[in-house]
């Protein structure tokens, strides 16, 4: 397969806090295998923030999915809840707080993210994504 060919992989996974592990694991050795070698620690923990979102705040299964075309890597998951996520702050305004810096580091990391409705397989839920470019 030419370097530059677009590929795509989805990781379905099962609402379990183990799922995040085996997603940044998984993620890894996929970058590593298509050379993408100097996104892998980005990627990896904002996938990390995305997966945990869905296994901490549903009930249902979700999936990573993970996407390369044109020189971008684009990074999602998929959850049952179809409420948008909430708003990132400002990592000023965060202080000591617990929570709400998942989405805070996605968009202060990320070069682009965002978020959409999404219908799979007969469940409604959202696709919340982010996108690391090589150039």
């Amino acid at each position: 397969m030419p370097e530059n060919a677009p590929w795509e992989y989805t990781l379905y996974i099962p609402n379990d806090p183990r799922a995040v592990t085996i997603s940044r694991r998984t993620l890894r050795l996929v970058l590593t295998m298509h050379g993408l070698i100097r996104l892998v620690d980005t990627a990896e923990l904002l996938a990390a923030e995305l997966v945990a979102n869905a296994v901490r705040h549903t009930k249902g299964p979700a999936a990573l999915r993970m996407r390369w075309s044109a020189g971008v890597l684009r990074i999602g998951a998929w959850d049952v809840d179809p409420e948008p996520p909430e708003p990132p702050q400002e990592f000023e305004l965060l202080g000591e707080s617990e929570q709400g810096r998942g989405l805070a580091l996605v968009r202060a990391c990320a070069d682009l993210w965002g978020w959409q409705p999404l219908a799979r397989n007969g469940n409604r839920g959202k696709y919340v994504w982010f996108e690391l470019a090589t150039a």
